[in-house]
């Protein structure tokens, strides 16, 4: 059975193929899954939102009803925008979970009608994080069977030397 309308949201900074794999996993599953890259003033990302929305799109163009957004604000209220009744997390390992559960939670409080729901990543992709593929590719590694071909081209010339 098809739900409606479910969130993938993150900062995506930058898109890895463990993102990929939640979202295309979670598109098997509701008719419509809106990717939206949060956009947090508090923090200096990588790649901007609007990049990073860019980069996703270009990965993620295959997935008919998957649509890729920005915001602001709180993710609750995005939700009740969009009328979507999930909410779509990934978890890579033991140490996501208490952080996860805790803003499921929150976001249960602000907005019953949204719940949340988690997705583990593949075993391939555990290991990855938007922060470790960040770090390797700025020193220069090789992070292209990490993340998609268009962010691997994205990382190679922000790092250009």
């Amino acid at each position: 059975m098809m739900l409606a309308v479910a969130i993938c949201p993150g900062s995506f900074d930058p898109p890895t193929n463990g993102h990929l794999d939640v979202i295309e996993r979670a598109s098997r599953h509701f008719d419509r899954v809106v990717v939206c890259v949060a956009e947090n003033p508090a923090k200096t990302p990588l790649f901007t939102a609007a990049e990073s929305v860019e980069l996703l799109r270009g990965a993620l163009g295959h997935l008919r009803n998957v649509e890729v957004e920005s915001y602001q604000g709180l993710l609750v209220d995005l939700a009740r925008r969009r009328e979507a009744g999930v909410i779509v997390k990934g978890l890579r390992a033991l140490s996501d979970v208490e952080r996860e559960l805790q803003m499921a939670q929150m976001n249960a409080g602000l907005f019953r009608e949204v719940d949340t729901m988690f997705i583990t990543t593949d075993p391939r992709w555990s290991f990855v994080s938007s922060s470790g593929v960040k770090e390797v590719a700025g020193l220069g590694g090789d992070v292209s069977n990490l993340v998609p071909a268009g962010v691997n081209e994205a990382l190679s010339k922000r790092f250009q030397k």
